[in-house]
C-alpha cells in the first residue's frame, strides 16, 4: 500500500482552503461526449478526426444510479472505468459549476484518466477532456500531433470555447472558476495555458547530448514508424507552427493549472515562466523512469519556486493511468504494472484529494 507520507510537499499555502471542498456535496457521475469543431479548420496536424472528440464528466444528483462502466474494445475491456450515468441530467444542486479542462498524455485519450475525470466529478466539478488531433489512442498518430506539442493549447481553448456555448451545459459553467489539469505531456499542455513558453532548440540540445534521457525516446515513438520524415513532406501549415513554437498559449479565462508527472522540462527555461501568473501545482511519482524526475518535474519546480509540489512514493509514469483488469495486465505490462508496494488506486485517491484541494483554494466558490 502506497504510504500516504509524501518524500517533497513544498509552499502549501491552499490548505486552509481545503474545508471548503471536504465540506462539498459528493455527487454520482454523469458522462457525456461532445465534438467541437474550431471555427478555423486547422488541417496541419493530419488528423483522422478534424473535430476535437471531447469526453465530459459532470456531477449528476446522488439518487441517479450509475452504471459499470469499463474502458476498450466492445467485448474486450481493458481497463476499470468509473461507473457512471450515460447522459443524465446534471444536478441541479447548483447552478453553476467549476470547469476544468484534461488534457491526456503523449499518443493516449481523454478515456486514460477517466478516474481523475470522474473523480473530480463526483467532488463538483465539470471535466472536459479534449482528445488531441494526431496525437491520441483514437487514430493513428501523425508527426505533426506527436511533434508540435505547443499547439495542444490550442485545442483546450477551442474545447473552452465549445463548452461555453453549448446549449446543454454553457449556462451551467462558472466563467470565473476555470482550471486545467494534465498527465505527461498534458501537464506540459496546461503549463503553456497558464502561460508558459517553449524553446523547442534547448530540447534538441538536451536530446542531442549526452544528457539524454527517457524523455527524448518515449515509448508511443513506435507508433510512428513509416511515417515520412522528408523535408518534402513539412507542410507550409507545420513550418508556420515551427515558427511560432515560441509564443505565449495563455488563455486568461484559465484561473489555476494542476499538472501531473509533466514532460518536456528541458524544453522551458529560466524565462519560460516569466509571464506566468496564475496558481501553478505539480504532482509526480518518485518512481518516474519516463519523464524523469530530475529533468521533468524538479526542472520545472526550479523555475516555479511558488508551485505546490507533490512527489508521491514509489508511484512511477503510468501510474497515473487508469487501473487495469486483471485479464489486461500481462498483455499490457509496461502500462498496468506498478512498482511492488505501490497501489494505483491509492495514488488515484491521493492525487485526486490534492487535485481536489488545489482548486477549492485556487477557484473558490463565491458567497
Amino acid at each position: 500500500m502506497l504510504r500516504r507520507s509524501l518524500a517533497i510537499f513544498l509552499v502549501i499555502p491552499w490548505m486552509a482552503a481545503v474545508v471548503a471542498a471536504d465540506d462539498a456535496a459528493r455527487y454520482h457521475v454523469g458522462e457525456t461526449g461532445r465534438l467541437f469543431h474550431p471555427a478555423v479548420v486547422r488541417h496541419w496536424r493530419g488528423a483522422a478526426t478534424e473535430g476535437l472528440v471531447t469526453r465530459i464528466w459532470y456531477p449528476v444528483d446522488a439518487s441517479v444510479p450509475e452504471a459499470v462502466h469499463d474502458i476498450g474494445p466492445p467485448g474486450h475491456p481493458i481497463v476499470r472505468g468509473h461507473p457512471v450515468a450515460i447522459d443524465a441530467a446534471l444536478s441541479p444542486a447548483q447552478a453553476r459549476y467549476p470547469l476544468l479542462l484534461l488534457s491526456h498524455g503523449t499518443g493516449g485519450s481523454a478515456d486514460s484518466l477517466d478516474w481523475l475525470g470522474a473523480g473530480l466529478a463526483a467532488a463538483g466539478y465539470v471535466v472536459a477532456g479534449a482528445n488531441h488531433p494526431g496525437n491520441t489512442a483514437l487514430e493513428p498518430l501523425t508527426r505533426e500531433g506527436f511533434m508540435l506539442w505547443w499547439e495542444r493549447a490550442t485545442d483546450l481553448s477551442e474545447v473552452l470555447d465549445g463548452l461555453l456555448a453549448d446549449p446543454v451545459l454553457g449556462s451551467h459553467i462558472d466563467r470565473d472558476r476555470i482550471g486545467a489539469v494534465g498527465f505527461s505531456l498534458g501537464g506540459y499542455t496546461v503549463l503553456e495555458l497558464a502561460g508558459a513558453r517553449t524553446n523547442v532548440q534547448a530540447f534538441r540540445d538536451f536530446c542531442n547530448s549526452p544528457s539524454a534521457d527517457a524523455i527524448c525516446h518515449p515509448p508511443e515513438m513506435d507508433r510512428l514508424k513509416g511515417a515520412t520524415a522528408t523535408p518534402a513532406a513539412i507542410s507550409p501549415q507545420t513550418t508556420a507552427s515551427l515558427a511560432r513554437a515560441g509564443a505565449s498559449y495563455r488563455d486568461q479565462r484559465i484561473r489555476a493549472s494542476f499538472a501531473i508527472a509533466p514532460a518536456l522540462g528541458e524544453a522551458f527555461d529560466a524565462s519560460s515562466f516569466a509571464d506566468i501568473e496564475i496558481p501553478v501545482a505539480l504532482l509526480a511519482g518518485t518512481s518516474d523512469s519516463t519523464a524523469p524526475v530530475e529533468t521533468n518535474i524538479r526542472r520545472i519546480a526550479g523555475f516555479l519556486p511558488k508551485a505546490d509540489v507533490t512527489m508521491l512514493p514509489g508511484a512511477s509514469h503510468y501510474t497515473f493511468l487508469d487501473t487495469c483488469l486483471p485479464d489486461a495486465v500481462d498483455v499490457r505490462a509496461g502500462l498496468c504494472r506498478d512498482n511492488p508496494g505501490t497501489d494505483r488506486d491509492a495514488v488515484h485517491a491521493e492525487t485526486i484529494e490534492r487535485a481536489r484541494a488545489f482548486f477549492a483554494a485556487t477557484l473558490p466558490a463565491r458567497e
